[in-house]
């Protein structure tokens, strides 16, 4: 499997189809490069590289005890990018790497990234505090912490429904598309799954965002159980310079599978825009 090493000795999986510029996809908690594999496969049949990583802890990269934090996460990105020496790159960020973006451009500048894309991302920040109001309680996180630690499988399978907004009485929504999700979650290891809750959720990143001086597209579902819109790309979309804000009207946290076609089109029209 292609793969890179990191200063620190941990294997980065990797996939990397198609020839042209390059769209780089960080995905989102639980999951794995995978779940962009309907985005990659349609960017990379319209004239673009599409690039994916296993963030470590997830998927087929490496499961180290250490490192799991999101300045380690924007780290191994940027090793990455050095490894296949990427330039004008277009980085595109669901959830958890949405937080990863925000921080890789905070933490290693903008010389290699053209645009930038939020999908249902973290920033500014999740947890709820006095500067803060509209985040979610750390409670939540701490009942997400023990439901992957008492037991991952089923917390997994139970979590797929509000993700993908199964649990709408109009809900169109696959067993196929909830099984994906749990087998994603259930490639990383629980090290790393566990130390990432703290990572997504209480990781500021308004002075990432702040930096932010690309191009830059947020996407969020107003439907988002996972990432409520008001505490998340409402706010975002005020902090990053001239950034464009787009809703799904219904759209649940899982946009790259329910919304494939329209989520497919706004990334092409953006990325040659």
């Amino acid at each position: 499997m292609p793969h890179i090493t990191t200063r620190d000795g941990t294997t980065i999986y990797f996939k990397d189809w198609g020839t042209g510029q390059p769209v780089v996809f960080s995905h989102g908690w639980p999951l794995t490069a995978d779940a962009w594999d309907a985005q990659m496969m349609y960017l990379a049949d319209h004239g673009f590289r599409a690039i994916a990583h296993d963030r470590r802890g997830h998927g087929r990269s490496s499961q180290p005890w250490q490192g799991n934090d999101m300045d380690q996460y924007a780290d191994d990105l940027a090793e990455l990018f050095a490894a296949l020496d990427l330039k004008q790159a277009i980085l595109v960020g669901h959830s958890t790497g949405g937080g990863e973006v925000a921080r890789f451009i905070g933490r290693h500048g903008q010389e290699r990234v053209a645009k930038a894309v939020l999908v249902g991302a973290v920033p500014p920040v999740m947890v709820q505090s006095p500067t803060h109001p509209n985040g979610l309680p750390l409670t939540a996180f701490d009942d997400i912490r023990r439901g992957v630690t008492a037991d991952r499988s089923q917390f997994y399978r139970d979590l797929s429904g509000p993700f993908f907004g199964a649990n709408r009485p109009d809900s169109q929504v696959s067993q196929g598309m909830r099984d994906s999700f749990w087998l994603q979650g259930m490639m990383g290891g629980l090290k790393g799954q566990y130390d990432c809750i703290k990572a997504f959720s209480q990781t500021d990143f308004t002075e990432d965002l702040k930096r932010f001086a690309v191009p830059t597209l947020i996407i969020h579902g107003d439907d988002d159980q996972m990432v409520p819109f008001a505490g998340s790309a409402a706010l975002s979309s005020k902090l990053v310079k001239g950034a464009t804000l787009k809703v799904y009207a219904g759209g649940s946290h899982g946009l790259a599978q329910t919304h494939q076609h329209q989520l497919n089109a706004d990334l092409l029209a953006f990325a040659r825009g």
